[in-house]
C-alpha cells in the first residue's frame, strides 16, 4: 500500500491499495487504466524513487525495498524508465550523443572513449535512427516527437537493463508513427530479452504490444491474465466498460448507439468496499465489502463478487 501525506489538513489519501503484481521476465506486461487511477505512483514505488508505507518489491529474486547506497545504484543499472513526455525528459542543451553518454559516464566509468563512442552509435541503430552518426550530432530541437522518444530509448538500452517500465510512451505522439514506437519495444524485448512494463489508458496499443495485462482502478487492481484472453472476454465490470468505450472503425457504427456498462459516470470511487460499486451496474449489497482478487479461469484472476458462486 502507498498512501500520500497533506500537510495542510493532514489527512490521508490512498493512492495504491493492497497492489500484488508479477511482471514475468523478457515479456511485455501491460498496466491499464485511467488517469488519476495510481500507474505512475506504481512504476516510480518498482523503480524506487518513492517509498511505500508497506509491503515488498522483489527483483530478480531481491528485495530491494529497503536497499540504498551501493546496492540501490546496482539495481537502478538493471531497471530504467521511458517517460511519457519526449519533449520534457532530453535535456535541449546537450547533442543525442552526450544525452546517451550520461548513462555510461554514470555506470561504465571504466570505458575507453572508443567503447562509448561504439556502444552509443549502436543503440542509436537498434532504435533506427540512421545514419546514427549523424543523429548523434543533433540536438532535441532538431527531431520530431517521434525522433525524441527513439533518443529516450537508446538511453535507457545503453547500459542493458533488465527492466524497462515505459510509462505512456506513445501518447504525445502522432498516430502514425505510435506503431513504429510500439515496434522497437516489441522487438527489444525479443531480441535482447528485457522485460517491458508498459503503462497505458489505451486498450488499443495494449493489444498490439502486450503479452500479460493488468487493468488497475483506484489503486486497486481488479483483474489480471493474458492479453488476448482478457481483450476478448473480460470478466470484471470496469475492465467491460473500457471496452465498451472503444471505437470501431466502421461504417456501420456511424449511426450506431454506443452503450457503455457503467452507470453514474461522474461518481467517484468508493473509500471502502468495492472501489467501483458507485459505477458499477451489477453492484450488490455484498459490493459493501471489499472484493479479492481470484482465479476465475487458467491464468485469469478476477476482483469482483459476482464469480463468487461461479
Amino acid at each position: 500500500m502507498f498512501s500520500s501525506f497533506n500537510l495542510g489538513k493532514r489527512n490521508y489519501k490512498k493512492v495504491l491499495d493492497g497492489v500484488s503484481l508479477l511482471i514475468p521476465e523478457g515479456r511485455v506486461s501491460v498496466l491499464v487504466g485511467e488517469s488519476g487511477s495510481g500507474k505512475t505512483t506504481l512504476a516510480r514505488i518498482i523503480l524506487r524513487a518513492t517509498d511505500p508505507d508497506s509491503g515488498s518489491i522483489i527483483f530478480d529474486g531481491n528485495d530491494i525495498t529497503k536497499k540504498a547506497g551501493q546496492d540501490l545504484r546496482n539495481f537502478r543499472k538493471q531497471a530504467q524508465m521511458i517517460h511519457q513526455d519526449p519533449y520534457s525528459s532530453l535535456n535541449p542543451l546537450m547533442k543525442v550523443f552526450d544525452i546517451i553518454k550520461e548513462p555510461i559516464d554514470i555506470f561504465y566509468k571504466q570505458y575507453s572513449k572508443e567503447q562509448r563512442i561504439k556502444k552509443i552509435l549502436t543503440v542509436l541503430d537498434e532504435v533506427y535512427l540512421k545514419p546514427s552518426s549523424e543523429f548523434a550530432e543533433k540536438y532535441p530541437h532538431m527531431l520530431s516527437g517521434g525522433e525524441r522518444q527513439r533518443v529516450a530509448i537508446a538511453r535507457s538500452l545503453v547500459i542493458e537493463p533488465k527492466l524497462i517500465i515505459a510509462d505512456e510512451p506513445v501518447s504525445m505522439l502522432d498516430v502514425s508513427i505510435r506503431a513504429q514506437i510500439l515496434d522497437i519495444l516489441r522487438q527489444l524485448s525479443i531480441k535482447r530479452k528485457i522485460t517491458i512494463f508498459y503503462i497505458t489508458h489505451d486498450l488499443i496499443t495494449s493489444r498490439y504490444i502486450g503479452d500479460e495485462i493488468s487493468v488497475m482502478y483506484a489503486g486497486n487492481i481488479v483483474e489480471t491474465g493474458p492479453i488476448n484472453e482478457i481483450l476478448s472476454n473480460p470478466l470484471h465490470p470496469y475492465t467491460q466498460g473500457l471496452l465498451d468505450a472503444v471505437s470501431e472503425p466502421k461504417f456501420e457504427n456511424i449511426d450506431k448507439e454506443k452503450i457503455i456498462r457503467i452507470k453514474n459516470f461522474d461518481s467517484m470511487a468508493s473509500e471502502s468496499g468495492c472501489k467501483f460499486i458507485n459505477k458499477c451496474p451489477y453492484s450488490m449489497d455484498i459490493c459493501k465489502n471489499e472484493p479479492k482478487l481470484k482465479r476465475i479461469e487458467k491464468n485469469h484472476n478476477v476482483s469482483c463478487f459476482i464469480y463468487d458462486k461461479k
